[in-house]
């Protein structure tokens, strides 16, 4: 080989990153050549002077790039009461009630995505868009982070959005929205682990077979955002007592799940109360068009 040559691939030889054959024809070229064999003795010693400069960063130099590139949490006091905020670089990433420590907050976080958080303020973004959701008004545009969620986990959850203010679904309904349809338990277990409840709106699922059904912190929290939501809460346990899934219209021939603005506008006299599809379909009526009740029919 030509010096040039040999010179050009000199730390790569030295690193071990050539081929066999390039590493024999070098070899082989530095036991002749005196000139590149220095080289190569000057690019270890510099090498070795490197590797002897390497010193740890301070902490605060640490913590400051934690600080803008890591997690972090903050404090948020809203009309639900006091919330645990965690967010990334990518949007919120947890919600919690402030019901344990800071450091309990920490150690379930750290569980749940995988990164130990740090105390940091909140931006003014995430703020009013938790003390919006808190009131009942779900904000748009609030970046969430569900990276670490399966993509069928993201997609449930990123539906929630869709189902309307005031009105809820089944799970079973969001299972066949998020193509799953016989995944309706996987889409409760879903709900029940919701990082994000109050963006995410979960309490606005319900089961099948009627009520308001479990939440994340209590039943009750869960009521008490629905009616701030202006959501009929009496009527839905009402309904779900007697076994009522869908009110049908007399004057359109649509029939609609209970809370859908659609069916609250029914005149009383038109309304029909329908146990299933079966039964819909065999009064002649139509599937509302707006919020899909068709979608649990299997």
């Amino acid at each position: 080989m030509r010096c040039d040559a040999v010179l050009e691939k000199l730390d790569a030889f030295r690193t071990g990153e050539l081929g066999r054959r390039e590493i024999e024809e070098i070899t082989a070229h530095l036991t002749a050549c005196g000139n590149c064999s220095q080289e190569l003795a000057e690019i270890q010693r510099i090498a070795a002077r490197t590797r002897g400069m390497h010193t740890p960063a301070p902490e605060v130099i640490f913590k400051r790039i934690l600080l803008s590139t890591g997690d972090r949490y903050a404090e948020v006091e809203t009309d639900l009461g006091r919330m645990w905020v965690g967010f990334s670089g990518r949007g919120i990433t947890m919600v919690r009630p402030v019901a344990q420590e800071a450091e309990a907050f920490e150690d379930s976080y750290e569980k749940q995505i995988g990164r130990r958080p740090l105390r940091a303020a909140l931006p003014k973004l995430y703020e009013r868009s938790l003390q919006k959701a808190a009131t009942g008004t779900l904000p748009t545009g609030t970046p969430v982070d569900l990276s670490r969620l399966s993509p069928f986990e993201r997609k449930v959850l990123l539906l929630l959005r869709q189902i309307p203010r005031g009105e809820v679904r089944p799970y079973a309904w969001l299972a066949r929205e998020a193509g799953r349809p016989q995944a309706a338990r996987a889409v409760g277990n879903t709900m029940a682990r919701n990082p994000i409840p109050l963006l995410l709106p979960c309490h606005r699922v319900v089961p099948a077979a009627g009520g308001i059904g479990n939440y994340a912190f209590g039943s009750a929290l869960k009521r008490e955002l629905l009616r701030r939501e202006e959501a009929p809460v009496d009527e839905i346990e009402q309904l779900g007592r007697a076994g009522v899934r869908y009110i049908g219209c007399r004057s359109t021939n649509i029939y609609c799940f209970p809370t859908c603005h659609d069916a609250r506008r029914m005149r009383p006299e038109n309304r029909v109360p329908l146990r299933s599809v079966e039964e819909a379909d065999a009064a002649g009526f139509r599937p509302c068009r707006r919020c899909k009740p068709l979608a649990l029919a299997s």
